[in-house]
């Protein structure tokens, strides 16, 4: 089955809409959806290696505006939803000091999860809902957004066809990781954040 999916994302990759499908990913992602832009970059870059460049930039551009989104979502529904829930259960003084922590460190903190694999769109989220200063957060998106995906590609770019071996040699094995880093960032935000 994993192979199956494999080959069949491999086959998409080169499909004359994976850029828009890419997009598309890119931008849920950093709001929304669980599963990162990787799993199409990937494939994209090794089946057109010459392309590699463009496919990050489409990557990026596609996170930093559903990044938007999610500043959106965290600084309207907040004060809709959220902040009265903290309310009701007396949280309000502790959100004001972790809002202005965040403030203080926001900069760095969106740096760092955008070059991560850390879900990005609890940090989308929470730099609304902390009201971060929007092109603090913007240039930060960009700059760390930007700076993984192109890492990625270029690495695919450079060592693509050990790259692509590699990975389906230990398909099976990387997946799993993979499932274990995407549970693990989510554990991580409930117990640690």
């Amino acid at each position: 089955m994993l192979r199956w999916l494999y080959d069949r994302t491999m086959a998409l990759a080169g499909h004359r809409h994976a850029n828009w499908a890419l997009g598309a990913v890119s931008f849920i992602e950093s709001s929304v959806f669980p599963i990162p832009p990787d799993v199409i970059l990937i494939p994209m870059v090794l089946a057109q290696r010459h392309r590699a460049l463009l496919i990050a930039t489409i990557c990026t551009v596609g996170s930093v505006l559903g990044g938007l989104l999610g500043y959106a979502i965290g600084l309207y529904l907040f004060d809709a939803i959220g902040e009265p829930i903290l309310a009701f259960y007396g949280y309000g003084e502790k959100f004001a000091s972790f809002q202005s922590r965040y403030n203080e460190w926001g900069v760095w903190i969106v740096l760092i999860a955008g070059l991560t694999p850390f879900p990005y769109k609890v940090i989308t989220i929470a730099s609304g809902v902390a009201g971060l200063s929007l092109p603090v957060f913007l240039i930060a998106s960009i700059v760390a957004r930007g700076l993984r995906f192109a890492i990625v590609a270029a690495l695919l770019w450079r060592f693509g066809e050990p790259i692509r071996n590699f990975i389906e040699r230990y398909l099976g094995l990387l997946f799993a990781l993979f499932m274990v880093l995407l549970v693990g960032g989510f554990a991580l935000i409930k117990y640690v954040w």
